[in-house]
């Protein structure tokens, strides 16, 4: 088993709770796939209500806020508080390859997912090439100038077939 000892953390941990004061609440972590047809983003949002969930997009970013609030007798008294509360937000800048139009957002056990298909434009697709006759000017120098070695720089290049 691997310990991770860091005095500085700690230390502040303690001190934020001798003293009161109140926690920030962290980043939302977060997972992101790509799939051939979307983008899938996961955010872990335990203990959030599903009521103050907001997902929004703006030009190419995309804001998600949440809000958990604690409910504790007017009486109690902290012994360890690392539960953070309050409002947590996060952005994303998106590409233009996706479309934000269609956006699917699903809040299920703590976990908020969005997927975000992937703009038809943006996806990759087959060229197509055609096999045409060969006996095209293709390979052949019909209408080019050969220039060639020495004889070149004294003598006026002649096209050649």
């Amino acid at each position: 088993m691997i310990m991770r000892f860091d005095p500085f953390r700690d230390l502040d941990r303690l001190a934020g709770e001798a003293f009161g004061a109140a926690r920030t609440p962290a980043l939302m972590p977060m997972d992101c796939l790509r799939t051939a047809d979307s983008i899938v983003v996961r955010f872990d949002m335990p203990g959030i209500d599903a009521d103050s969930l907001d997902v929004s997009t703006e030009n190419n970013t995309l804001t998600v806020r949440g809000e958990r609030h604690r409910q504790d007798p007017d009486d109690a008294t902290y012994l360890v508080s690392e539960r953070p509360s309050g409002t947590y937000r996060r952005q994303l800048v998106l590409g233009d390859g996706l479309n934000l139009e269609r956006v699917h957002a699903d809040y299920r056990d703590g976990v908020l997912t969005l997927t975000i298909p992937v703009a038809e434009k943006a996806k990759p697709r087959k060229i197509h090439i055609t096999r045409g006759d060969t006996s095209t000017a293709i390979g052949t120098h019909e209408g080019h100038r050969m220039i060639g070695g020495e004889a070149a720089s004294r003598e006026p290049a002649t096209a050649t077939a």
